[in-house]
């Protein structure tokens, strides 16, 4: 009961952050670079429900306009990663030889990157950093673990009888990929690629806190880097950014659990 309530919550977490992806920017009370000198700092009332932060920018605004960007990057990032690395991974293990050993020797040369480092490292070239810079900045860290999947599944299902039969049949290896290997996959990438969600966000608003991201959208990392600035005197405004984002990861991951259960009989049978 006790993990049926976690995946619920999970579930229920992504549902309205898309929901306030989708709808948020529409439904915010002020422009998230409305200025009002006047109300800088307030702390949660009638007017302001979440306060406001320096220059008196609405905090609610900013978190409703922050999901759509937050949202945007890591579907982005996830499908990109998820397209290149299953097409990668398909590839060096349903071909084998030189193929394999380039595509999982470049793997292994990415793998021991750390991902926040690479991603300042690339944004760092770039004078003003926009959505598509951030993009472009996650990809090269997130599309190995597709591929590492996607190749440990293919090595397995290439061996399999029915695979062997169409062969024998005279299958295409482009119909045997995509009818017998491609749908074996689905589950496994898509239990990973709901998990990933919640990291591309993660990994957003780190870059968006170190003042890497892009510099007029409304971003939780950059709300949070200006809470953390006056933290002592006005917790709130840090609080309320950081638990929006460790609550929206928190359900991507739990919700990542429970897909898993719905979808691999053997992980709901081993708890």
């Amino acid at each position: 009961m006790k993990r049926l309530r976690k995946m619920s919550f999970g579930v229920f977490v992504v549902a309205i952050f898309a929901l306030i992806a989708i709808f948020g920017p529409w439904l915010a009370p002020f422009s998230p670079s409305e200025i009002d000198l006047t109300n800088e700092y307030v702390r949660p009332s009638e007017s302001h429900w979440l306060g406001t932060t320096d220059n008196g920018v609405d905090i609610l605004s900013v978190i409703l306009h922050g999901a759509r960007l937050a949202g945007l990057v890591g579907i982005t990032v996830v499908a990109i990663s998820l397209v290149l690395g299953t097409l990668a991974g398909m590839a060096a293990a349903y071909r084998g030889g030189k193929l394999d050993h380039a595509i999982t020797g470049f793997a292994d040369l990415m793998q021991p990157f750390p991902s926040v480092m690479l991603n300042v490292a690339m944004l760092a070239l770039v004078a003003k950093p926009g959505v598509l810079h951030l993009v472009l900045a996650l990809l090269p860290s997130g599309w190995v673990i597709y591929a590492r999947i996607a190749r440990a599944q293919t090595l397995t299902l290439r061996e399999r009888e029915y695979v062997q039969a169409g062969r024998a049949l005279g299958m295409s290896d482009r119909r045997i990929i995509l009818r017998h290997i491609f749908p074996n996959l689905a589950s496994p990438l898509a239990i990973q690629a709901t998990s990933h969600l919640g990291g591309a966000i993660l990994a957003e608003s780190t870059l968006s806190f170190l003042g890497l991201g892009p510099g007029r959208a409304a971003s939780w990392g950059a709300l949070l880097d200006q809470g953390s600035a006056v933290l002592l005197r006005f917790p709130h405004v840090a609080l309320i950014a950081g638990g929006t984002i460790a609550i929206t990861v928190l359900g991507f991951n739990l919700a990542g659990d429970w897909l898993r259960d719905r979808l691999d009989p053997r992980s709901r049978n081993s708890r």
